[in-house]
């Protein structure tokens, strides 16, 4: 009886802290995915300064990079959307669908979506002074998730453990 016991107790603590590790994750996760799209983004730029190929193929080969975050689909998307709507409507399309996949805030996902309304408007100028604007708001959400991901993930971590001490305490 005593081993159930301890067993049920230790299982406690490594729910709570598993738990906690999750929470923690999506704050991680996110930067990851912010800082994915930001290298996107300057492939983005270097592919329409200097192939000058049509932003369906860009965004093709963009959807082909090897990542490990999902971003790259709301490129591979929108490049499928182009067909049947404007390249703003696409874009758009392409990040409400992916927008359950990924980690982002709200203020990230309309960050990134304000980029759809800046392609293909102007010329190559035009389009790379947008863009280097538009690096500089995701440069911030950038700086935004790093610093939450210091404060949040290691107090997400602890708490879980400290909750499953707890519980373990009381049940005790």
């Amino acid at each position: 009886m005593e081993m159930i016991k301890y067993t049920v107790l230790v299982a406690i603590i490594a729910c709570s802290t598993s738990i906690g590790f999750l929470l923690s994750k999506r704050y991680v996760d996110r930067l990851n995915e912010l800082t994915d799209f930001d290298v996107l983004i300057n492939i983005l730029q270097n592919k329409i300064k200097f192939t000058q190929l049509p932003l369906k193929e860009v965004f093709e080969d963009i959807g082909k990079i090897s990542l490990k975050t999902n971003v790259k689909n709301i490129f591979l998307r929108s490049s499928s959307n182009i067909e049947n709507y404007n390249l703003e409507e696409s874009w758009q399309k392409a990040i409400k669908e992916e927008q359950v996949l990924l980690n982002l805030k709200n203020e990230d996902i309309e960050t990134i979506s304000s980029l759809g309304s800046i392609l293909g408007k102007s010329d190559i100028e035009g389009q790379i002074s947008e863009i280097n604007e538009f690096k500089e708001r995701l440069n911030f959400q950038i700086k935004q998730a790093e610093e939450e991901k210091k404060k949040n993930s290691k107090m997400f971590k602890s708490l879980g453990t400290i909750a499953g001490l707890v519980i373990v305490i009381i049940l005790f």
